[in-house]
């Protein structure tokens, strides 16, 4: 017998095995209360305050600033802290209601990128200036598609991704975030949904955890 046949032959004989029903982990019969994801997923609490409180744990710990403030003006003047704490000379953003009320406090150079733009000129910016559909307190997750966040390429390009978002924006967990996408855009998806964690990160080499090895080296989440 070749191994071709060898590989073939136990492909057959694993195809004859049944798969586990979803949700049962092995076990004849999902356990009570295990109908939907949440039975599996951390628990997250029930009012708005915990939730914001297990978001800002879970993005400190993903290395992520995240920045609970008062007010759109203590938004702009978070904004500008970050121009001057990191020396910004140019910043890309798109059109919406929070990037339009904030951006222009910078006084920098604006590329727009729901605006023909040059994809050089984008990955020369200092920062990319986004909004966003929501936040996710179960993993401290920012969940972007191309219509929120100015297309596909802003929150991936410039070094730094920061965020513009509201309080009740907050979803609870993982299945609030993809209900919210599904009634919102409904039946016509956007061609891109991204679900950020962090900033871009990766551990290949000797398990050495290094930042913004495959898109932003720095994420903040500004929010009022």
């Amino acid at each position: 017998m070749t191994e071709r046949e060898k590989i073939l032959g136990r492909v057959r004989e694993a195809l004859q095995v049944s798969a586990h029903v979803p949700g049962t982990h092995g076990h004849s019969t999902a356990p009570s209360g295990a109908s939907t994801p949440r039975h599996w997923l951390p628990k997250v609490g029930e009012s708005i305050d915990e939730q914001l409180a297990l978001f800002a744990r879970n993005a400190a710990e993903l290395k992520a600033d995240f920045q609970l403030l008062n007010s759109a003006e203590e938004m702009r003047t978070a904004l500008l802290s970050l121009r001057d704490k990191e020396n910004w000379k140019r910043a890309a953003t798109h059109s919406g209601q929070l990037t339009d009320a904030i951006c222009p406090t910078l006084n920098l150079p604006l590329l727009r990128t729901d605006r023909t733009y040059d994809v050089e000129a984008l990955e020369g910016c200092d920062a990319g200036i986004s909004e966003c559909d929501a936040i996710i307190a179960q993993t401290g997750t920012v969940l972007v598609t191309n219509r929120s966040a100015g297309g596909r390429a802003l929150s991936v390009l410039p070094p730094h991704h920061v965020v513009l978002v509201r309080r009740n924006q907050l979803v609870a967990d993982l299945p609030a975030a993809f209900m919210l996408v599904k009634e919102k855009y409904a039946d016509k998806y956007p061609s891109m949904i991204s679900f950020i964690t962090g900033p871009s990160r990766t551990g290949d080499i000797e398990r050495i955890l290094v930042l913004g090895a495959h898109g932003p080296k720095k994420l903040s989440i500004l929010c009022f």
